[in-house]
C-alpha cells in the first residue's frame, strides 16, 4: 500500500542536484564581477531574473554603471545582445522591426528590429513616448511580437533589462501600471560603498581594462532554467507567498496592491534562488531576499502616506515582519 501523503503539504518528486546549476553561476558571477565592482545582490538577481526567463528594471543615478553592468552580463552570458537608446522620437517599428520593400524581388521584406535577441538593454525606457513603450508589452508578457497582422516569436532565452533616471522629470513619461508589471524585479542601484568607489578609481588610473569570457550560453541557460521545475516548495511556503501578497491589499498604507501575479513571482525567483544556491528546495529567507524588488513597484502608497514621507521599502518590511514565518 503506497504511503499516505502528508497533510498540507507537497510531497518532492524526483531529487535534482543543483551543484550544477549553483557552479555555473558563481563563475557568471564572478566574471561579471570583473568589471562591475560592488553591487553583489544586484547581479545575483539579475541572474535570478535570467534563470526566471524574465524581465529586470534598474532604476538609479547616472554614473553607477547601469549600462554597463547589463552589456557585461551579454557577454558573460554569451547570448546575442542589443541595445535600444531610448528617446521621445523613437517609433515602434524602431524596435520591433517593419517591413521594407525589396526591388530586387519586388516584395515586401521583413526587417528584424533589435529586439529580435537574447538580452535586449532598453536604455532609459522612460524617455520614449507612451506608444513606443507600450511596443514592448507583447514581447515581454508573450516572447513573440506582431507587426502588420504577422506574429514572429522572439529568441530563447529572451530578458530585457531597462534603465531609468528616478530624478529627471523633463522629457522623460512615467511607465504605466501594466507595464511595470511585466518586469520581475525593480532594482534600485544605490550609490557605491567607500571601499568600492575607491577601487573604481584605482582601476582607472592603473589603466585596469578587464575583459569578460562567455561563460554561458543560450542551450546552457535553457537547461539551468528547466531544472527550476525540480525546486521543492512546500505548501506552507506557498502560503506564506500568498499571506504576503494579500496583507499588501489590506494595508492600511497601501492604495493599491500586488496582484497574483507577484505571488508567481515571488514562487518561481525563490526557486531560482535556492538553485544558485545549491538547495533543491525553497525555505522563507528566499522569499525574504527577493521581497523588495518583486513588490517595489507592484503596490501604490495612499496620498497621505506619500504626504507623511513613507517609503516603499519601509512599508514592505514592516510587512513583512508582521506576516507570521512558517517553521
Amino acid at each position: 500500500m503506497s504511503a499516505a501523503k502528508p497533510k498540507g503539504r507537497n510531497v518532492p518528486g524526483e531529487i535534482v542536484d543543483m551543484s550544477e546549476v549553483r557552479s555555473r553561476a558563481q563563475q557568471a558571477l564572478t566574471e561579471v564581477s570583473k568589471v562591475v565592482v560592488g553591487y553583489q545582490d544586484v547581479l545575483q538577481k539579475i541572474f535570478i531574473a535570467v534563470l526566471c526567463d524574465a524581465h529586470v528594471l534598474l532604476e538609479g543615478m547616472p554614473g553607477l554603471a547601469k549600462t554597463v553592468t547589463a552589456k557585461t552580463f551579454a557577454q558573460v552570458l554569451g547570448c546575442a545582445f542589443k541595445r535600444i537608446q531610448f528617446t521621445p522620437d523613437l517609433l515602434p517599428a524602431d524596435i520591433t522591426g517593419s517591413s521594407v520593400y525589396d526591388q530586387r524581388s519586388g516584395n515586401f521584406v521583413f526587417r528584424e528590429g533589435p529586439l529580435f535577441a537574447n538580452v535586449v538593454l532598453a536604455d532609459e525606457i522612460n524617455r520614449a513616448a507612451p506608444k513606443t513603450q507600450s511596443a514592448l508589452l507583447e514581447a515581454m508578457a508573450e516572447k513573440q511580437i506582431t507587426v502588420e497582422g504577422k506574429t514572429y516569436p522572439l529568441s530563447s532565452p529572451f530578458v530585457v533589462i531597462a534603465t531609468q533616471n528616478p530624478i529627471e522629470q523633463e522629457g522623460t513619461y512615467p511607465l504605466p501600471e501594466a507595464q511595470l508589471d511585466r518586469f520581475y524585479f525593480k532594482i534600485i542601484m544605490d550609490y557605491p560603498t567607500s571601499d568600492d568607489e575607491v577601487e573604481i578609481m584605482s582601476r582607472q588610473v592603473k589603466g585596469v581594462r578587464q575583459d569578460v569570457n562567455p561563460m554561458l550560453n543560450p542551450q546552457i541557460i535553457m537547461g539551468m532554467q528547466k531544472k527550476l521545475d525540480s525546486v521543492w516548495i512546500d505548501n506552507r511556503v506557498l502560503r506564506y507567498i500568498r499571506d504576503i501578497s494579500t496583507k499588501t491589499r489590506d494595508d492600511p498604507q497601501v492604495a493599491v496592491g500586488a496582484g497574483p501575479r507577484a505571488s508567481l513571482v515571488l514562487m518561481k525567483a525563490a526557486k531560482a534562488r535556492a538553485a544558485i544556491l545549491g538547495r533543491n528546495f525553497v525555505i522563507p529567507d528566499d522569499i525574504k531576499e527577493i521581497a523588495f524588488c518583486s513588490l517595489n513597484h507592484r503596490i501604490q502608497l495612499k496620498a497621505e502616506a506619500e504626504l507623511e514621507g513613507v517609503k516603499r521599502d519601509a512599508v514592505i518590511k514592516r510587512m513583512l515582519d508582521e506576516v507570521p514565518v512558517p517553521v
